[in-house]
């Protein structure tokens, strides 16, 4: 059996693209501020970070499409907060990556 028949392309590029969503230098600021907050609403975020809203939802709705964040509904409002267990999952699959450099 070849390698190619073992490897499961889709799932690859669907686990890079998840690796790649966190590593993106504002990204991981939503998610320090997100964890340090626990949770925001984008003008919260937009005013901490002295961003546009436009740039803080754009960050937000690809965080949340890839399951790093969560969002609630109060009212009007919408909350973002970081889905902790997912991250701990994800950053735990990235320092297994790490440690196998050489």
């Amino acid at each position: 059996m070849l390698l190619s028949d073992k490897i499961n392309f889709d799932k690859n590029e669907r686990a890079i693209k998840k690796l790649n969503i966190i590593t993106h230098p504002m990204r991981a600021k939503i998610i320090e501020l997100l964890l340090e907050h626990k949770k925001l609403t984008v003008t919260e975020i937009q005013n901490k970070l002295k961003i546009f809203q436009s740039e803080a939802s754009h960050h937000l709705i690809l965080l949340k499409d890839q399951s790093v964040l969560k969002r609630t509904r109060a009212g009007k409002l919408s909350f973002y907060f970081v889905d902790e267990e997912y991250l701990e999952r994800l950053l735990g699959c990235a320092m297994l990556l790490a440690e196998t450099e050489k």
